[in-house]
């Protein structure tokens, strides 16, 4: 099947630029450019298109809150938003994850690593470039974090937890270390369909888009806790 990818970015050289090397690939296509987020969120309803790579900083409506419209929007469900970003790791990223984005990249990023990111956002995991590491992660979640948050939004969240199996829990925490399916599987000695249906009653039970969003859901929530180096 082939992966419908949608550019989004106001630089028309570095659309140009994706639109050749998407459309080398055999297994994906550009079906579509967009300028602005606004233009995104059509074109991203029109073309029925799988994957969005979305420039955070655009005029008018930005990549974050474009990323927020396609999440929020049932009819745009399968669409699966990468981000890319010049600073690989700032506020920005961190609200474009909780936004639903399914992950991100720079655009210093090899041509590999950017089909990869296509294929692999199109798969329904996270993706974390490789100098994107999950400590990184972990730490702008915790220094966006208001100590003084809203105590009913806790709440909810600690309910939605409860409602996880230990099991369900455990794969979890596994999953925001950043661990595939066969890994997880390595370490629990079960088989990676046992996992990907622990991961995927997770995703359920927490309303998660995707592996990002459950990375997102087990900081948020204190079951995982950043690591201070």
């Amino acid at each position: 099947m082939t992966i419908r990818v949608l550019l989004a970015d106001d630089q028309a050289l570095l659309r140009s630029a994706f639109r050749v090397l998407v459309d080398s690939e055999p297994d994906m296509e550009v079906v579509g450019e967009a300028s602005d987020g606004a233009e995104a969120v059509r074109l991203a309803k029109e073309e029925r298109a799988d994957v969005v790579l979305m420039d955070i900083r655009m005029p008018g409506t930005d990549g974050l809150a474009a990323t927020r419209m396609i999440s929020a929007d049932p009819e745009l469900a399968q669409v699966r938003v990468v981000i890319l970003t010049t600073f690989e790791v700032d506020d920005y990223v961190v609200q474009s994850l909780r936004a639903g984005a399914s992950g991100f990249l720079g655009k210093g990023a090899e041509p590999d690593e950017l089909l990869n990111a296509i294929r692999v956002a199109a798969g329904g995991d996270a993706l974390l470039s490789p100098s994107a590491t999950k400590g990184l992660i972990a730490r702008f979640l915790a220094q966006s974090d208001d100590p003084d948050g809203d105590d009913d939004t806790d709440t909810a969240r600690s309910e939605r937890l409860g409602t996880l199996t230990g099991r369900e829990r455990e794969v979890l925490v596994h999953v925001a270390a950043g661990l595939s399916n066969d890994e997880i599987a390595e370490r629990l000695e079960v088989s990676p369909l046992t996992v990907k249906t622990h991961v995927n009653r997770a995703m359920a039970k927490l309303g998660a888009r995707d592996r990002a969003q459950l990375v997102v859901f087990a900081y948020e929530s204190g079951l995982v806790r950043p690591r201070v180096e």
